[in-house]
């Protein structure tokens, strides 16, 4: 019996041995050599709404190296200027926004900020540094909160055709003056030729391609209270300044008149660096737009500013990491590698730097346009202001207004907006 409880207990002590050991193996890390099959993290989804043509494209052509490096997917909706003003309106009200980073127009900012539309970029930690141009922040803050970038330097430019400019008998230092430009019109129209092209399209297009002969005749769209100034005689006066330049060409949307310039068929145009990217052998350039009526007039501000901006979506679900993609959006390297691809950096060591220039020399007239240019009227009201005045102008410039007819029903309608 002795015997029996010896064996029974020396078994015992076996078995738990035996329990413990396996215990131990079990607990041993695995072999390295052997194969994990722990799946990796599925990219953070990350969703731009931007301005579609060169202003997204730029955007779109940096994102590969940002997805890399963050495990990052980014999806791209690039829309036409009143679809992505609407889409990010109407996507503002939701609680969990379908947008983490948007490309803004500056004439949005203050309907956007009063509605909570964007994230205030100084409270997430963002701030400028001095190699951004100065004068193209003004429209991104309210008060010292930041809540845009600017990254595409948008600026009105005097678009011409080298030959038929040239056939008219000037260089583009000659053209200073918008009486320059009527002279180069008249010739061009007489040779059978378009003198001079205005944009169609919207209200907003027929007003911002308007401003600038405003500006040179010494009126504005507002005055210091935001109260409508449209049926004023500086108005009237650059109204019928543009129309007579519009009689010598026609109206047109924005690729045909680039094609138009780049082609020979007319002499001038506004336009904006977005555009076209001009090279030493391009058959059209552009200057800057001449900041006089005539050669007895001053000097003064006349190039209006339609820089693109990027913001983070107040409603966004990834804001941190939408912070990191807008900061290296706006990386000196990030936009100096732009500009091959048609990029305007609102950066002075972009546009100035010495081998930019000897290639695209007319960054240099870009860069001193940015430094010295006029927003828009920072008020909720634009988008509505410049449909109702853009659609008067529309019915005088087609002739089925009077120029004081049209006006005065626009000032009317204005007031009431902006009561």
């Amino acid at each position: 019996m002795k015997k029996f409880f010896a064996l029974l207990l020396a078994m015992i002590m076996v078995l738990s041995l035996t329990a413990c050991g396996g215990k131990k193996e079990a607990e041993k890390p695995a072999d390295s050599s052997t194969p994990s099959t722990e799946q990796p993290a599925a990219p953070t989804k990350l969703t731009l709404i931007l301005r579609g043509g060169t202003y997204g494209e730029v955007i779109k052509a940096a994102l590969p190296a940002f997805e890399a490096e963050n495990n990052v997917t980014c999806e791209v909706l690039d829309l036409s200027f009143d679809d992505l003003h609407s889409k990010i309106a109407l996507d503002a009200v939701n609680k969990e926004g379908a947008y983490d980073l948007c490309m803004v127009d500056g004439s949005w900012m203050a309907e956007f900020t009063a509605n909570n539309v964007l994230a205030n970029l100084s409270e997430m930690g963002y701030s400028f540094d001095d190699d951004i141009i100065e004068a193209t922040t003004a429209i991104c803050t309210v008060g010292d909160d930041i809540y845009l970038a600017p990254y595409f330097g948008n600026v009105t430019v005097m678009l011409y055709n080298k030959q038929l400019i040239a056939d008219a008998g000037y260089e583009p230092a000659d053209i200073d003056t918008f009486a320059d430009l009527m002279e180069i019109a008249k010739k061009t129209n007489a040779a059978g030729k378009k003198g001079f092209l205005i944009r169609g399209g919207s209200g907003d297009n027929i007003v911002s391609d308007f401003i600038p002969h405003l500006l040179v005749h010494g009126g504005w769209v507002v005055d210091e209270n935001n109260k409508p100034t449209v049926n004023t005689p500086e108005f009237k006066a650059a109204f019928q300044n543009y129309i007579d330049l519009y009689k010598l060409g026609a109206t047109m949307d924005k690729d045909d008149i680039v094609a138009s310039i780049d082609n020979g068929d007319a002499a001038l145009a506004q336009g904006w660096p977005g555009w076209y990217v001009p090279s030493a052998d391009s058959n059209a350039n552009y200057t800057v737009i001449p900041t006089k009526l005539d050669d007895s007039d001053t000097a003064k501000n006349t190039s209006m500013y339609g820089v693109w901006t990027i913001g983070i979506c107040n409603n966004s679900q990834n804001k941190e990491l939408t912070l990191k993609l807008l900061e290296y959006l706006m990386d000196p390297e990030t936009q100096l590698a732009s500009i091959d691809l048609g990029g305007v950096p609102c950066r002075t060591s972009c546009l100035l730097n010495k081998d930019v220039l000897a290639k695209y020399p007319h960054l240099e007239t870009v860069h001193g346009a940015l430094q010295a240019g006029v927003y828009r009227p920072v008020i909720e009201e634009w988008a509505e202001f410049t449909n109702i005045l853009g659609t008067e102008m529309d019915a005088v410039i087609q002739g089925t207004k009077t120029m004081d007819d049209g006006l005065a029903a626009a000032q009317t309608a204005l007031e009431k907006l902006m009561k």
